[in-house]
């Protein structure tokens, strides 16, 4: 069982939101957002498109040496051949493509140990960068699983732009009102969350190559993994995993109530404990090694977002990785230049 899916039963309900229309509240929102975390940003990301979006094109613009996690439809068999180490071609990327956000919104991720929530990063996550994506002229789409209660992908926003668009996606992951009165026993949900099946839409939907953002803590069933690499290859990934401090490691709080946030089991645990947290330490630490090999061995760069986190901060962190990636596959390809040209041919052989 995995403790991460856990949360205080006890816990007090959020206070109930201002009624107010569905747009306006997401205006609000997004206006919020623009003071706040984009304006910030402004300035300090007006060279990174790249770094944030790659495109690909159908101009050939140089050829480099294979590394771990290229496509290999962009190998070059005939330079591979003759220089029997696997080249692949470089193209010159497209400044317009399409962004796609495949949000996991199951009840694991209505969780916080703190004044925020996993659901509310999320929300904040997606609007900033739908915003700084939008107002390069670019498009972004999202599919939705779990935003109805149910562990099926329930939505599907087609990709488009403009500011417009940013609010109607914002509109769809306001979380909705809570019910007036909950049921004590049974369970919600009769399945955990298969973020496979998310993954797996994700691939049906999205025909043309895109920047795709997986949006989710990871808490999931198993079979996850292979979907991930699969959409890997054809598309850039993004994995943007949400978590909380409390996941990691529990505090010394006596005897408490918890419930498990999708099948709504519940249990008391002793937190007061010291063998009880060190063995919940020790299995959120092997889960932890787990997922980022997983991540790892699917080729997709991460993002994490915790709850304490600045949102501002960790953009600028992301950026930053995938600038480093970009400036080494640029040494990459000047290496590669030394040997061939951009037809292929090694330079100073003999006619």
């Amino acid at each position: 069982m995995l403790f991460g899916l856990f949360k205080p039963r006890t816990a007090p309900p959020p206070p109930p939101a201002p009624v107010s229309a569905p747009r306006e509240r997401a205006d609000a929102l997004l206006k919020r957002l623009d003071w706040t975390v984009i304006r910030r940003l402004d300035g300090l990301l007006q060279g990174d498109f790249r770094s944030l979006m790659r495109g690909s094109g159908l101009d050939l613009a140089d050829l480099r040496e294979y590394q771990h996690h290229d496509d290999v439809r962009h190998i070059d068999w005939n330079v591979t051949a003759r220089l029997q180490q696997p080249h692949v071609r470089v193209f010159t990327e497209d400044r317009e493509m399409a962004a796609w956000f495949l949000l996991d919104l199951s009840p694991s991720v209505d969780f916080g140990s703190g004044p925020q929530r996993k659901s509310t990063v999320l929300r904040d996550a997606v609007a900033v960068l739908a915003r700084l994506i939008t107002r390069h002229g670019n498009r972004v789409g999202a599919l939705l699983y779990g935003s109805r209660g149910q562990p099926v992908v329930d939505a599907v926003l087609p990709a488009r732009g403009g500011r417009a668009h940013v609010l109607r996606l914002i509109h769809l992951i306001q979380p909705p009102p809570a019910p007036a009165a909950a049921p004590q026993g049974g369970a919600s949900h009769s399945h955990g969350t298969r973020l496979a099946d998310l993954l797996t839409a994700a691939a049906r939907t999205v025909r043309q190559r895109a920047t795709v953002f997986v949006v989710s803590d990871f808490i999931s069933e198993p079979g996850w993994e292979q979907p991930l690499g699969e959409l890997a290859r054809r598309h850039d990934v993004v994995a943007v995993r949400l978590l909380d401090p409390l996941e990691l490691e529990l505090p010394d709080l006596g005897l408490i109530p918890i419930r498990d946030a999708e099948t709504s089991e519940q249990l008391l645990v002793d937190t007061h404990d010291a063998g009880f947290r060190q063995r919940f330490a020790r299995i959120a630490a092997q889960r932890e090694a787990q997922l980022r090999e997983s991540l790892s061995r699917a080729g997709v760069d991460t993002l994490e977002l915790s709850t304490n986190d600045d949102l501002a901060d960790a953009v600028l962190r992301f950026v930053d990785l995938r600038q480093r990636r970009s400036r080494l596959g640029r040494g990459a390809q000047r290496m590669a230049g030394q040997h061939l040209s951009p037809a292929g041919t090694p330079q100073g052989a003999r006619s």
